[in-house]
């Protein structure tokens, strides 16, 4: 598998937990879709079998179960799957991908939440990864404390890093935003504090200008 895919189609949603990422991954990709753009929807940590085994050692269970080095080593190993079993094939095809999370996260949550700092992250992705990264990467920017309010209303298992806490969410966030400064061409940082149907619409103009297509927002698909 060639690393540097030569058409990449791979766009991003990154943000804190419970900033809304799912519902717009989704609406995104069914933008795609309805305009006849053949697109696979996919997730992080997961995304391919082996990833998804990988997946709940990481979200669930107790917040200091794994330090962050611990963290950083199975999401790459999840991350690697992801990519050689789902993104790559589907970008050789031809097809865009819509993915909530990827490499960004590691940066925010190990890199610079959990201490690591982001040379680390980054020598590890590129042993991992190589120097492929999304062509867009669209971060939702909530404030962390309703965001955690948003997060502990889904009620379910997957809430251990949510259980790290508001001040580590806010280092997540604040760590997003620096990220996006460090390369203003790939990143776009969308308002996530406002009327789901306004972000859809600030995300497909978004996409629209980056890859000079006309897709129109998909706001009836609620989750």
């Amino acid at each position: 598998m060639n690393q540097a895919v030569h058409d990449n189609r791979l766009i991003a949603l990154e943000g804190v937990d419970g900033s809304g990422k799912g519902v717009q991954s989704r609406r995104l990709a069914a933008a795609f879709e309805a305009a006849g753009e053949p697109t696979v929807l996919t997730r992080e940590p997961g995304g391919s079998p082996a990833a998804e085994r990988i997946r709940g050692l990481l979200v669930e269970g107790e917040p200091d179960q794994w330090d962050s080095m611990t963290e950083l080593m199975l999401v790459y190993a999840a991350r690697r799957a992801h990519l050689r079993d789902t993104i790559w094939p589907a970008l050789e095809a031809g097809r865009w991908v819509v993915s909530d999370r990827f490499a960004d996260s590691s940066r925010a949550f190990q890199g610079i939440a959990g201490g690591l700092g982001l040379e680390l992250v980054d020598r590890v992705h590129e042993i991992v990864v190589g120097a492929f990264e999304p062509a867009l990467v669209l971060i939702l920017d909530l404030d962390e404390r309703i965001a955690l309010e948003r997060a502990e209303r889904r009620g379910d298992d997957e809430n251990r890093f949510e259980r790290k806490g508001p001040s580590y969410q806010a280092d997540v966030r604040a760590a997003f935003l620096e990220i996006a400064r460090r390369d203003p061409e790939r990143y776009r940082v969308v308002d996530g504090n406002r009327d789901r149907d306004a972000i859809s619409r600030e995300i497909v103009a978004l996409t629209n200008a980056r890859f000079g297509l006309a897709l129109e927002a998909r706001t009836d698909v609620a989750r």
